[in-house]
């Protein structure tokens, strides 16, 4: 995920690590990061890892955080939450599920929620308070059902792509997710080859399938053995990869509305072509 690590390194990172330089060039310390993609590739796992990375205050931000019965009171509960942010700046405010948040408007029934959108509007616009040093970042798996009007700038103006880990990562995660299990003679790229389109959250789910079988096989024996290759593929072929039924859903948005390229990503990653010939390709990129 170099390119999703380097935008928020330059949006969040690098301006609380090296505030004079973008001092220098008359740039402010504020604004937000905004990812989507498929559920369980990482986008609160990013969110964590910016915290660990900046000396700065990190608040993540539930909807329970925020959506109160009472009329008005989650409107008050935001702008203390930026409030607080504010006065602990530098501060990244990370919001998950945030199209609950800011749902567009025009889709809403009840004048209530409408007024919740209008309040966070108005907190990252800084217009009940200086934003300077309040970096946002939020995440969420359906970017067609957030109102338009958080993608201007100044308020979420970097918009990333998350996708399902490639081949070299899901590696990675299958190696950290392993180092604490007795394996033997694990071949780890074969398994990464296997696993295409899989999520973290998926991989783990197939580790976790494959040390329950083994489980059951122990408690038959009484004795414990390592888990092989052959064991974590046959824990592979029982997933179905939960990205697929996503991308089922964001093809249709990047192919019928996306006039402002915003899904332009999502056609790249399906291997999709944007102008004529839209439908040529496969509908999952490695089938």
């Amino acid at each position: 995920m170099e390119k999703v690590k380097e935008e928020i390194r330059i949006k969040i990172i690098h301006p609380i690590a090296h505030p004079e330089i973008y001092q220098a060039y008359g740039k402010s310390m504020g604004g937000g990061i905004l990812m989507y993609g498929p559920p369980g590739c990482g986008k609160t796992h990013l969110a964590r890892a910016t915290a660990g990375e900046v000396q700065a205050s990190f608040m993540a931000v539930g909807l329970h955080d925020v959506l109160d019965m009472y009329m008005g009171q989650s409107e008050h509960n935001l702008h203390n939450i930026f409030e607080l942010a504010r006065h602990t700046a530098p501060c990244v405010l990370f919001f998950d599920e945030v199209d609950a948040l800011g749902a567009k408007r025009s889709d809403m029934r009840h004048s209530s929620m409408r007024q919740v959108i209008n309040q966070f509007l108005s907190e990252l616009d800084g217009i009940h308070g200086v934003n300077e040093g309040v970096l946002v970042l939020a995440a969420t798996n359906a970017p067609w059902h957030l109102d338009s009007a958080l993608r201007r700038p100044g308020r979420f103006d970097r918009v990333i792509f998350v996708p399902p880990p490639d081949q070299e990562a899901r590696e990675a995660i299958l190696r950290i997710l392993l180092a604490d299990k007795p394996t033997r003679h694990v071949d780890y790229p074969k398994l990464a080859r296997s696993t295409s389109e899989f999520s973290g959250a998926d991989l783990k789910g197939s580790v976790d399938t494959a040390v329950e079988d083994k489980l059951r096989e122990a408690m038959k024996r009484g004795i414990p053995t390592p888990l092989t290759t052959q064991d974590l593929l046959a824990a592979i072929k029982g997933v179905r990869p939960t990205t697929q039924e996503w991308f089922e859903t964001a093809r249709n948005y990047a192919i019928y509305a996306n006039q402002s390229g915003l899904y332009n990503e999502i056609l790249d990653y399906l291997k999709l072509s944007k102008g004529p010939g839209l439908f040529s390709g496969s509908p999952f990129r490695g089938n």
